[in-house]
């Protein structure tokens, strides 16, 4: 089951920039960090880039559009995350917004930390509802068919895993991305190799 193993690194991998960018708040909010704008706002167009515009496309159009035409079950909490990727534009204003604000002016850490805890929270709970009521019902009704198609959409665009040979025009390398942004991070969480460096 490629489009599950995938699915789950892309989430593991979305989980551990969120979890860096909390550490990093919690550890600039002690003083025991000074703050790297420029890193911070990397991570939030980050989080713009790859769950929004390549992530959740994917699992609208291979994995739950296709259970929806296989049962209703999952009518009611498909509604829902449907619901959520389309305010993925407004979500991300809001984060982008408060991380550019903070950098013109100290005075606005505390609202890009609450910016940041709401959407952090948001997708926590978002994640748990696919991987624990939508894709129960994905393994249950899906036929050796849905699969084979979800799989290859999968493996077609795994940004992280590097099955391109190469990228196209004007696309981001999101493996190379994410492992900037981790080495960038301060320990534990990162290498702490010093300050962030796009390109």
């Amino acid at each position: 089951m490629d489009a599950m193993r995938i699915l789950m690194d892309e989430h593991q991998s979305l989980a551990a920039i969120i979890h860096a960018i909390r550490h990093m708040i919690g550890e600039i909010g002690a003083g025991r960090l000074q703050p790297d704008h420029k890193l911070l706002e990397a991570m939030v167009h980050y989080l713009d880039a790859y769950p929004e515009k390549r992530h959740h496309p994917k699992e609208d159009e291979f994995l739950f559009g296709p259970l929806r035409a296989r049962t209703h079950d999952a009518d009611a909490v498909l509604d829902k995350l449907d619901a959520e990727h389309a305010d993925a534009e407004a979500r991300i204003a809001v984060l982008e917004a408060a991380v550019k604000a903070y950098a013109q002016d100290p005075k606005g850490f505390e609202a890009f930390k609450t910016a940041f805890e709401d959407y952090a929270a948001f997708y926590r709970t978002h994640m748990m509802t696919e991987e624990r009521e939508v894709l129960p019902l994905i393994r249950k009704h899906f036929t050796a068919e849905d699969w084979e198609k979800a799989n290859a959409g999968f493996i077609a665009d795994d940004p992280l895993g590097g099955t391109r040979a190469t990228a196209r025009a004007g696309e981001e390398d999101f493996a190379q991305i994410f492992s900037k942004l981790v080495a960038a991070a301060p320990a534990p969480i990162g290498l702490g190799a010093g300050p962030y460096k796009a390109g």
